[in-house]
């Protein structure tokens, strides 16, 4: 199951999807969790230190592996080179699976410990200096987004990706790869302009959005957002201590964490798995060669000088039964 973690700067999406992904382990559940945040802060959410985050591999920097990897022997992608972040697989690609190891996870991903469990950590990297006026930071979620479309998962796996803030995704077709987007939203005007931004964009494409209050304080908290996203406000949580403590380095045992914000995970949990019998892979194929499209012929053909339509696989449709080369 694929999981979005989004919202404005600082409404907490990066605790949120901490938490969560502490509950998926401490649940016994296989989990990928990626930071695709220009900021980077997952890692010390889940209990890392500066020196352990900074030593983290980015994604960004191995983007070549990646696509010489996800390619395979597809006859219809020549050479990594005319590869995008939007390249759908197709007869021959190499697919990802949450619980197999392959050279992806072995070049990008770092297991942590978590309370009953470890899951995998992978980053994209920061945005730093050498970046300015040569990059853009699309260049380093392009390694996600490859990765989500060339990803099989079942029920009962996790891949949980903390966005980067605002609406950014939608410069390409990432806002659709998943299962399930929670949009962490505080309740205030400025909060929940990013759901209907969200909303507007999603709603053409059948994706599943719950809103997660944060920062509540009162019922009339409760009242306002309810009242701005309606039906799509999932739960609300409030101040905690455990965070608090997470925050300055020391947290406590998982298991302390308080009822409500434990009864607020579940509901995730619920939610997320509830998404399994939505699931239409042939329309989340669709999706992938729309966007894929929308990109060659906007910027990809002429920065790799190769026509991206000849990459797409008419007869191809992702699942988790397609099997793919060693």
């Amino acid at each position: 199951m694929k999981i979005a973690f989004v919202g404005k700067g600082g409404s907490g999406k990066t605790t949120l999807s901490s938490l969560f992904i502490r509950h998926l382990a401490a649940a016994g559940a296989p989990v990928v969790a990626v930071d695709a945040d220009i900021n980077q802060h997952l890692g010390p959410a889940l209990g890392l230190d500066e020196q352990e985050a900074a030593r983290l591999p980015a994604m960004g920097g191995q983007l070549r592996l990646i696509k010489d990897y996800l390619r395979g022997s597809n006859p219809r992608i020549t050479s990594a080179d005319t590869m995008i972040k939007t390249t759908p697989p197709g007869e021959g690609s190499r697919l990802l699976r949450v619980r197999d190891p392959n050279p992806v996870y072995d070049a990008c991903a770092r297991p942590v410990e978590l309370d009953g469990g470890a899951v995998r950590l992978m980053v994209t990297g920061p945005f730093t200096d050498s970046d300015l006026g040569v990059a853009c930071y699309h260049s380093k979620t392009g390694a996600v987004e490859l990765c989500l479309n060339h990803l099989a998962d079942g029920p009962g796996e996790y891949v949980v990706v903390d966005m980067t803030a605002g609406s950014d995704s939608f410069a390409s077709g990432m806002f659709t790869r998943f299962d399930i987007t929670f949009l962490v939203a505080e309740p205030t005007r400025k909060g929940v302009s990013v759901y209907r931004q969200y909303k507007e964009y999603a709603r053409d494409f059948g994706v599943a959005l719950k809103v997660v209050g944060n920062k509540v304080q009162n019922q009339d908290d409760v009242d306002f957002l309810r009242s701005e996203v309606g039906d799509d406000l999932l739960v609300t949580v409030g101040h905690s201590d455990w965070v608090r403590a997470m925050e300055k380095g020391r947290p406590p045992r998982f298991e302390l964490l308080e009822d409500g914000n434990r009864r607020a995970l579940r509901l995730l949990h619920t939610a997320t798995d509830a998404t399994y019998e939505l699931r239409d892979w042939e329309r989340y194929t669709r999706q992938m060669v729309h966007f894929h499209l929308r990109n060659a012929q906007s910027w990809g053909n002429e920065r790799t000088g190769a026509d991206l339509a000849a990459q797409i696989d008419p007869g191809f449709v992702l699942g988790e039964g397609v099997t793919a080369p060693a």
